[in-house]
């Protein structure tokens, strides 16, 4: 699945940086979905990630003199998103809530009642199988597999080693296999 790559233009970051409020606001327009998105799926529960991702934003803001615009924005949001999430996840030290919201298993064509049913319970699994997984894991299954960024994006992204993302990709589908035939047999 491709939720689709953010790519905000040059020139509204430009304008943003210089102290345009309303380019900020059209940064978040078209950022906050996906920002949304991925605080979602770090801490598994809409309400959390709604406070989150709007907390990126604010963090974003303050810190856009050291923003450097020869880099995308997204990414650099993503940081940020990531380190409030995981942050947050050391704070509360809780199981988090599951949100269906999280993943998005869609069938190619509208389903019937009793289809979606089983859409639901799929989409139920996978998002619990991926927190079984570690922050670390679970990230790089997101980006790679639900967002579409290549190895080299995530690389830059995490700011690891090209290998380091290859490995922990390999290392968190491995698990998630392990974890979902787990949760077949129940």
């Amino acid at each position: 699945m491709n939720g689709g790559k953010v790519i905000v233009p040059k020139e509204i970051v430009l304008e943003w940086i210089k102290g345009d409020p309303s380019a900020f606001g059209r940064i978040v327009k078209m950022t906050m979905k996906q920002a949304y998105a991925v605080a979602l799926s770090f801490v598994g529960n809409a309400d959390d990630a709604k406070d989150i991702s709007q907390e990126a934003f604010i963090h974003a803001h303050r810190a856009r003199s050291r923003y450097d615009p020869d880099r995308e924005f997204f990414p650099w949001l993503y940081t940020i998103i990531r380190n409030l999430c995981l942050n947050f996840l050391k704070k509360r030290k809780v199981q988090t809530n599951l949100s269906l919201d999280a993943l998005e298993l869609k069938p190619s064509r509208d389903p019937n009642p009793q289809e979606q049913v089983i859409v639901n319970e799929k989409r139920e699994m996978v998002w619990k199988a991926l927190f079984e997984l570690t922050p670390e894991h679970r990230e790089v299954i997101i980006l790679k597999d639900i967002n579409g960024y290549s190895y080299a994006e995530i690389a830059g992204i995490l700011d690891v080693p090209l290998g380091t993302v290859m490995s922990r990709l390999y290392y968190a589908r491995e698990k998630l296999y392990e974890v979902l035939k787990g949760f077949e047999s129940i």
